[in-house]
C-alpha cells in the first residue's frame, strides 16, 4: 500500500481531531481512553501523530472518533 502525503500531512482530519477534543477541554490520553471505551485501541502517541499529520486515519477509524468526539464523521473529513 502506497501511502501519500500532502504538504507533509498523511490526513485531512488530524487539525480536525485536535480542534474537537480541545473544544471539549480533554486531553490526548483522555481521548485516547474514551476510543478504548467504543472500541478503538490507540495510544497517546497515536492520537499526537494524527493531529500532527504524522500517521493516516484510517477509514474505519473516522466513525470511532466521530463517535468519542460527539461529531458527525464527515465533519472530520471537511
Amino acid at each position: 500500500m502506497r501511502i501519500y502525503n500532502f504538504r507533509g500531512k498523511c490526513n485531512c482530519s488530524g487539525p480536525y481531531i485536535r480542534k474537537r477534543r480541545t473544544e471539549l477541554g480533554l486531553s490526548q490520553e483522555e481521548l485516547a481512553a474514551k476510543l478504548q471505551l467504543v472500541g478503538l485501541d490507540l495510544t497517546q502517541k497515536a492520537i499526537s501523530r494524527i493531529e500532527t499529520g504524522l500517521r493516516v486515519v484510517a477509514d474505519f477509524e473516522i466513525p470511532f472518533f466521530a463517535d468519542a468526539l460527539d461529531v458527525s464523521p464527515l465533519w472530520l473529513l471537511e
